[in-house]
């Protein structure tokens, strides 16, 4: 009997997958607990119109994430921190900083953990943050950095 399954089965596949299996493990197991539907006209349908609706919204996210990550690199944001006498500054910035002042000055909610910070930034001048925007697309932030 073919099955689709509805959620992920271990040793049979992932959720989506069409799969080959016995009629008594079906009967029993798999459609009782809903982790498949047998894999007639209506539901094979049903399955192809999901994966295009999943392939679209996925398509509309890349290019969102293209967009945004081109207008990135037109933008700056500038960081002030405690600093000494000749530059010397106390403490670096973190992520979590530059997300905030991202949100203040630019109005974007960028997720800290996606902000990636190549060598900690622990003195005065302007840097190159790169930002994980999607599994693809990855933007290019210039930030700043001014003494208070």
């Amino acid at each position: 009997m073919q099955v689709i399954l509805l959620q992920d089965v271990k040793a049979l596949g992932k959720k989506g997958e069409i799969v080959e299996i016995n009629n008594g493990y079906a009967r029993n197991y798999i459609l009782p607990k809903k982790l498949g539907v047998e894999a007639n006209g209506k539901n094979l349908n049903d399955l192809k119109l999901q994966k295009q609706n999943q392939d679209k919204i996925a398509q509309e996210k890349l290019e969102a994430a293209q967009k945004l990550a081109d207008d990135l690199k037109e933008k700056s944001i500038t960081v002030k921190i405690q600093a000494g006498v000749e530059g010397k500054v106390f403490g670096s910035i973190s992520s979590k900083e530059i997300a905030l002042e991202a949100k203040k000055q630019l109005g974007l909610e960028i997720d800290k953990k996606k902000i990636v910070i190549p060598d900690a930034i622990k003195s005065l001048g302007t840097y190159n943050v790169n930002i994980k925007l999607h599994k693809d697309v990855t933007g290019t932030l210039a930030v700043k950095v001014e003494a208070k």
